[in-house]
């Protein structure tokens, strides 16, 4: 089996792959910058225990992370639990993308693993859209990645609101009732959300006009259940897009 984690601002995801590729177990919990290597290990620990995972049967593990002061404390948990130090996704992996960047080095550690994905599985010309902290908009042709969009995501987007507006409350997101709300908690989860949505079909909209059309937009990220069904435009939902990425990523460094 292999060990995919991804670190992200929010939530650590880790994801177990089978001899075979498809994917076994599939888990997440709050990254913490606090958090240090025993207690990272301790929660792997319990993860495995949860699931009945015989961490003894893990080949190697493989990290992306875009959280760095939580990447040397996790990547030591790992190690300590499977007895190999996982792979870093950065300078040196091999992934086959042919990255056009001024700074390659500037590039997140997510978005090669979910590009990585979306060459190998998808048509392309293809847009990936990310739904995370930022929403984040990746073009690909053919095996090359020709750079991003990032805007502000959902939830910072909420967070915003009642952080900066005295009397708007903080609210937890949800669909929203209606296209206008009728209370201030309805109006802010329809703004959120349909503003978005809006925000996509735009983006999407003007990238088209820049580039050419896309053969496939595909959606990823844990807020996209929130966003996608109010989009205009038609995006392919894959969840697993990056840990899927970073598997794909693994076998090309594993020898």
């Amino acid at each position: 089996m292999i060990l995919a984690v991804h670190i992200g601002n929010s939530t650590t995801a880790f994801a177990l792959f089978d001899g075979d590729g498809k994917l076994a177990v599939r888990t997440t919990f709050s990254t913490d910058i606090h958090s240090t290597r025993d207690q990272y290990a301790v929660q792997l620990f319990s993860i495995f225990q949860l699931y009945g995972v015989d961490y003894g049967r893990i080949d190697g593990g493989i990290i992306a992370s875009v959280v760095p002061p939580v990447t040397g404390a996790l990547a030591g948990a790992v190690e300590r639990l499977i007895g190999k130090p996982p792979l870093i996704v950065g300078a040196g992996i091999r992934t086959g993308l042919n990255i056009r960047a001024d700074m390659h080095t500037q590039l997140g550690a997510d978005i090669v693993a979910y590009c990585v994905e979306a060459v190998a599985e998808y048509p392309t010309p293809a847009i990936v859209v990310d739904f995370g902290t930022a929403i984040t908009f990746s073009v690909l042709q053919g095996n090359t990645y020709e750079g991003c969009m990032i805007a502000p995501g959902v939830q910072v987007s909420l967070e915003a609101l009642s952080q900066q507006a005295a009397e708007l409350p903080r609210i937890s997101l949800a669909p929203p009732a209606a296209l206008l709300g009728r209370n201030t908690v309805d109006a802010m989860c329809a703004g959120v959300v349909y503003g978005n949505a809006s925000l996509v079909d735009g983006v999407l909209d003007r990238l088209e006009e820049a580039t050419q059309p896309a053969a496939a937009v595909i959606a990823t990220g844990s807020f996209a259940d929130f966003v996608v069904p109010y989009c205009r435009r038609k995006l392919l939902r894959d969840p697993e897009l990056l840990l899927k990425g970073l598997y794909r990523v693994y076998q090309k460094n594993a020898g």
